[in-house]
């Protein structure tokens, strides 16, 4: 098999970098975390309400703001073999801020209750070094440095040696939204909140372009894109210790990113577009609330199923020849399921402990994995613990502790969208892509892995103006 395969089928690890999603943020501040993420019944802050439920912002009299920041880590590794070599890569991207802020107001005997959030609900980047330590180039050209006896993966290796070489992304996703709760019932009210997005994403190199057969794939500027959605629900407080509550979170209909990709020789490449939208969300429910005790449940189905960028899978194709041009059509992403559960205990009014849990199911299918390389934000297990101080009757500080435990992961073969066709006319074909028998292109004798654990402190700081 030729030595280009790995400048064909490495282009896919930055499609992960933004497939990481969870690219599903399972919470928004450190009380709504410090739960678990569950809020759709059980609003015990402004943030996880507005996240989760907009119905449930009525139970809030006066005027509160809130200020939440966080530090997020995530330690990525990637794994791969291919014949004689097998080897890892460890990130060093370092640590992520994950911001939010919001202000809910209305009169204690009102039926109308307001609300306005800004949330970064995804955000992530990753960095994946080089892997110098190669064989040879493409051109048969030997590396002096080479150590056989040294751990090597062939899919960082440098694109001149037909690896991916040197790994970079950023990724930030900033949804506002405006919130109104109407109470139809002293039990029952109802909310809605339009939403408004801008993303930006850059990728080095750019999957979603097609590379050119001499200088491989580009990298690309940040790109950006705007989006607009919307969120309803329905919120059920008994008045005695049962909640209930359900939301529906619409897809988020992003415009395209525009690429302006450059190759690695400093030459301008072809403008590419790309659109990846948000997926939507349903959430349903439950509360239980005592003299000291509260607790909460919410079960959440994520549709990537139907998400722009996400449904698509496999190789774009060129209508022309009917052959791949190497660029990635999507990441074929199945729906996926979120359970969260978090428990509140007042130690004392002023000062309430929480512990949270958060189980994801995955959504990369083994036989896809690795269009979702390193795919980083698929956290199978979390759990969170937290704590509250209300410090004066007005201002009140909450802190919460994440770890996302690092499980199996996602594994796979390498894929490789080369036609099956002898164009160098050496009697040996030039890849083992076959529209009827191997249409993903997969590797023989290949294969690529990834895990990931990820933690995060995060505090918010609370204050009420009346």
């Amino acid at each position: 098999m030729k030595k280009q395969i790995f400048t064909y089928c490495m282009l896919l690890i930055s499609c992960a970098i933004f497939s990481q999603a969870g690219h599903i943020m399972q919470g928004v501040g450190a009380v709504n975390m410090s739960m678990g993420g569950a809020a759709t019944a059980q609003p015990l802050d402004i943030n996880g309400a507005l996240q989760w439920n907009p119905a449930a912002i009525s139970v809030f009299s006066g005027k509160e703001v809130s200020l939440s920041a966080g530090l997020f880590f995530s330690d990525p590794t990637l794994k791969s073999s291919f014949g004689p070599f097998s080897g890892e890569t460890a990130d060093d991207r370092g640590t992520s801020i994950m911001p939010a802020l919001a202000f809910v107001w209305g009169k204690e005997d009102s039926k109308h209750t307001f609300g306005v959030s800004a949330f970064g609900i995804s955000g992530f980047g990753v960095t994946f070094p080089q892997d110098n330590n190669y064989p040879q180039d493409l051109q048969g050209n030997g590396n002096p440095n080479f150590d056989p006896a040294a751990g090597t993966n062939p899919i960082s290796f440098p694109q001149l040696a037909g690896g991916f070489g040197h790994i970079e992304s950023d990724y930030i996703l900033l949804q506002v939204g405006l919130a109104y709760s109407y109470k139809l019932s002293e039990k029952v009210s109802i909310g809605l909140q339009p939403t408004i997005n801008y993303a930006t994403l850059e990728l080095a190199p750019n999957p979603t372009s097609a590379p050119s057969q001499t200088l491989g794939y580009p990298t690309t500027d940040a790109a950006s894109a705007i989006g607009y959605g919307g969120q309803i629900g329905i919120f059920y407080d008994s008045g005695k210790m049962l909640k209930l509550g359900a939301s529906y979170k619409t897809k988020q209909e992003f415009s395209d990113f525009t690429f302006e990709n450059t190759y690695l020789n400093d030459t301008a490449a072809p403008d590419n577009d790309f659109q990846m939208n948000y997926p939507a969300i349903i959430s349903v429910g439950m509360g239980l609330s005592g003299k000291k005790l509260d607790f909460a449940l919410d079960l959440r189905y994520v549709d990537y199923d139907s998400t722009e960028g996400f449904a698509e899978k496999g190789w774009a194709i060129d209508e022309a020849t009917g052959f791949p041009t190497g660029a990635v059509k999507g990441f074929g992403w199945e729906s996926m399921t979120i359970l969260s559960a978090g428990l509140q205990y007042k130690i004392k009014e002023n000062f309430p402990v929480r512990i949270g849990y958060t189980y994801s199911s995955n959504p990369i299918s083994d036989e896809l994995a690795f269009f979702s390389i390193p795919a980083t934000a698929v956290i199978k297990d979390a759990a969170q613990i937290g704590f509250g101080y209300q410090v004066t009757d007005k201002f009140k500080v909450d802190a919460v502790y994440h770890q996302g435990f690092r499980g199996k992961g996602s594994s796979g073969q390498l894929l490789n969208p080369t036609p099956d066709q002898d164009f160098n006319n050496d009697g040996n074909p030039d890849g083992p892509w076959n529209a009827d028998t191997n249409p993903l292109g997969i590797v023989p004798g290949s294969s690529v892995s990834y895990d990931m654990e990820t933690s995060m402190i995060q505090f918010t700081f609370s204050y009420k103006l009346n």
